[in-house]
């Protein structure tokens, strides 16, 4: 598996910041067609560029298994509303219409309620990832 590196948001760090805990997603797109990657590679990229934008988010990485056709990320969010926001952002949603109905989509949500913990974060994150899918 790919990762990039943290993009972090505007928010730094919740180390130990009340109030504890952080909300995570993660999400898993396989394309019909591999010919999508390229086309959902930059779109994401594109998200990532802007993520500095986001009220609550305090950062994501992007994954990839381009062997299996599939891509991601994984997010850290401060609760369930600025994800919220995410989902309704202009940009998320353009992208989300451009590419429904061309590949599957899962994604799950956990409320973390201990401290963050980056390295706790992914290896929960890589677990729901690695489940073999139908």
């Amino acid at each position: 598996m790919l990762r990039s590196s943290w993009t972090p948001g505007p928010l730094p760090a919740p180390v130990a910041a009340p109030p504890p805990g952080v909300t995570v997603t993660v999400t898993a797109f396989r394309p019909d067609r591999i010919a999508d990657l390229p086309g959902v590679y930059r779109a994401a990229r594109a998200l990532a560029a802007r993520w500095t934008e986001l009220e609550g988010a305090y950062g994501m990485w992007l994954w990839a298994r381009p062997l299996s056709r599939r891509v991601g990320s994984v997010a850290v969010w401060r609760d369930e509303e600025a994800l919220g926001s995410f989902v309704a952002w202009p940009p998320h949603v353009e992208i989300m219409r451009a590419y429904r109905g061309r590949g599957a989509l899962t994604t799950t949500t956990w409320r973390r309620p201990e401290p963050y913990d980056p390295e706790t974060v992914w290896t929960h994150a890589r677990t729901f990832l690695e489940r073999p899918r139908a």
